[in-house]
């Protein structure tokens, strides 16, 4: 996978530029990171992968709603 399951960030594309001002294509990944979250409604562990940016939300509004926000954009859990 590269996106992240939550916000939904892909890798984004670009031109590396030289001195000549010649320019090739290049992208940026996001930094994915799999993280492994105790979910307590269904009694289990949910694998996820996740940007840096994604982890500090889980954080801060919780793993159920972040899943209702996962499943919400169409993903499976």
């Amino acid at each position: 996978m590269t996106h992240c399951q939550l916000t939904g960030v892909k890798p984004v594309f670009g031109n590396n530029v030289s001195h000549s001002h010649r320019r090739t294509r290049r992208r940026w990944n996001p930094n994915l990171q799999h993280r492994r979250y105790w979910l307590p409604s269904e009694n289990r562990h949910v694998r996820l992968t996740l940007s840096t940016r994604a982890i500090k939300t889980v954080d801060k509004i919780g793993i159920e709603a972040a899943v209702a926000r996962i499943r919400a954009r169409g993903e499976k859990v």
